[in-house]
């Protein structure tokens, strides 16, 4: 039985981590680019230099030293995150909200005091959240107000589009939506819905959560299909021009939309995960063979995101993706 499964995901056209790590990371990510694809800040600082938008920074700390400055940094800052700079899977990122007289309450209600906040901030410093426990830095910046499209169909935090770039062209994307479950993140490990979306149009077509198939977002009870992503062509371009700004060929690119800023690019993955399969209900693999087969053909951005718009709009795998 697990034999006519593995054919029949072949046959459909999905990606397995193993054919994922020797044909797209190892064959088109070179190791010296690892590190600026995994430092945030770098990314953010390449990001504006190209005109493309990103969330306010704050302030940054470095050594323990400046984090006596936290408090006076943030004067006048009501909400804000805190993040490592070199940290993956949505660890070591704080969301606060609000302040509470000298206190912060996080996007989940809870108060931490200055001293909880610097010891996180130390947490950080010391590598805790970041790739391979190297010394990292803690970022603060703007907290993303999101789109109220996402108001039905998110649970306290702020729901992301990750798209995956393949030797420039856009292939696939889903939107995260923060659940209970994950704590407000959108993260789809801790518990978020990945809704996948047509690429053609924009709207958001079948959804996943736990490796499940879903169609209601668990905590609010609402559709989370047919939901139309606002700024999609400009979200295609944001991510074809981020792909082209670090000489990636695999990459996974995290933008936000705020309800005010409009999309803004949150990070890059050098190693984006798999389940935006699921969530799209739609084998990567067939994909990456039409790029390499017409990426000749394509000369251009604009051609680029033409060309997916045109050929990957999703095709259901049906009940393959559920076994």
């Amino acid at each position: 039985m697990i034999l006519t499964l593995a054919r029949q995901l072949r046959q459909v056209g999905v990606l397995g981590i193993n054919r994922r790590n020797r044909d797209c990371v190892l064959a088109y990510n070179p190791r010296r680019l690892y590190p600026l694809a995994d430092d945030k800040l770098r990314i953010k600082q390449l990001a504006q230099q190209a005109g493309i938008a990103v969330p306010e920074l704050y302030g940054v700390v470095e050594y323990e030293g400046q984090a006596k400055t936290i408090h006076a940094m943030l004067h006048g800052r009501d909400s804000f995150v805190v993040k490592p700079a070199s940290g993956s899977s949505g660890k070591g990122i704080v969301v606060i909200s609000q302040r509470y007289k000298d206190m912060y309450r996080k996007a989940s209600g809870v108060l931490m005091d200055e001293g909880e906040l610097r010891h996180h901030v130390f947490n950080i410093l010391s590598g805790m959240f970041s790739l391979g426990g190297q010394q990292d830095k803690a970022l603060f910046e703007y907290m993303v107000q999101f789109d109220p499209v996402f108001d039905q169909v998110s649970y306290l935090g702020v729901p992301d589009i990750r798209i995956i770039v393949y030797r420039g062209v856009p292939v696939m994307c889903m939107v995260r939506l923060p659940t209970r479950m994950s704590d407000g993140r959108a993260n789809l490990h801790q518990g978020a819905v990945g809704a996948g979306i047509n690429m053609a149009t924009g709207y958001t077509c079948s959804a996943v959560c736990r490796n499940r198939n879903v169609k209601e977002h668990p905590d609010t009870g609402y559709d989370v299909t047919g939901i139309q992503v606002p700024y999609w062509d400009r979200l295609l371009d944001m991510a074809t021009r981020s792909s082209d700004l670090t000489g990636l060929g695999y990459l996974g690119v995290d933008l936000v939309l705020d309800r005010d800023k409009g999309p803004m690019l949150l990070e890059l993955n050098a190693r984006p995960g798999l389940t935006i399969q699921i969530a799209n209900q739609a084998g990567l693999l067939l994909r990456l063979q039409q790029v390499d087969r017409e990426v000749g053909n394509l000369p251009d951005r604009l051609t680029r995101i033409a060309f997916a718009k045109q050929h990957f709009s999703t095709a259901f795998l049906g009940s393959v993706a559920t076994a």
